[in-house]
């Protein structure tokens, strides 16, 4: 029985990565740029997507979104406040995106008319690490608040980010929090990872972000 559950996790994980690759290439294809945004619900990722969009809209990058949620549409409707296109995939009980959701949700996207991708997956630090998306860069948000033992307690999630953000850097002093600790984490993880620091709330630290996703210098 241990033998077919592993085989059966692979080959889920084979269809996903395949289906993956199709979409890379389909995004490539149109000339799109897409961002997998991974963090535990509240970090900021809905955030970080608000502080994004009128900085790229200013430099004439036009973004999208898929807003992915287990149930509901609140980080749905935040965005599409925003004056862009977006669909909202919602994943029923599972904890995380997956290659093949993405994949119809981009369907319903006008896809030469967008720049950069943002896909928010679903809060969750640990079900969406194996599931690749198609994205070029995958970024993982943590905040102040989840304490400075997050990046310690999920070492996959990192691994496999090009980008880490610690938000809510105003609150680590009443939190308790060492920030400093949390990017030493986060280095010891994954060594080529850019690391920032945001306020999201108030704009802080948002460009070398946009400069990172973006590849450019700010």
């Amino acid at each position: 029985m241990h033998h077919i559950d592993v085989r059966l996790e692979k080959d889920i994980f084979d269809v996903n990565n395949r289906i993956a690759r199709e979409n890379a290439a389909r995004f490539k294809a149109h000339g799109v740029r897409a961002i997998d945004l991974l963090g535990a619900i509240g970090s900021g990722k809905t955030a970080l997507i608000e502080r994004l969009v009128p900085l790229l809209r200013e430099r004439g990058i036009n973004a999208g979104a898929i807003a992915g949620d287990v149930y509901g549409d609140d980080d749905y409707q935040r965005i599409k406040a925003l004056g862009i296109p977006v669909v909202n995939a919602n994943t029923g009980k599972e904890c995380h995106l997956d290659a093949h959701l993405v994949e119809h949700a981009a369907e319903q996207l006008p896809l030469d008319e967008i720049d950069v991708l943002f896909i928010e997956n679903v809060g969750n630090m640990v079900c969406p690490t194996d599931f690749l998306l198609g994205a070029e860069k995958r970024i993982v948000i943590v905040s102040s608040t989840e304490g400075d033992d997050v990046v310690n307690k999920h070492p996959m999630m990192f691994r496999g980010c090009d980008i880490g953000i610690i938000n809510k850097k105003d609150l680590a002093r009443m939190v308790g929090a060492n920030l400093g600790r949390m990017e030493d984490d986060m280095r010891r993880y994954n060594p080529e990872m850019r690391v920032y620091r945001t306020d999201l709330r108030k704009g802080e630290g948002i460009l070398p972000v946009m400069a990172a996703i973006l590849d450019t210098t700010e």
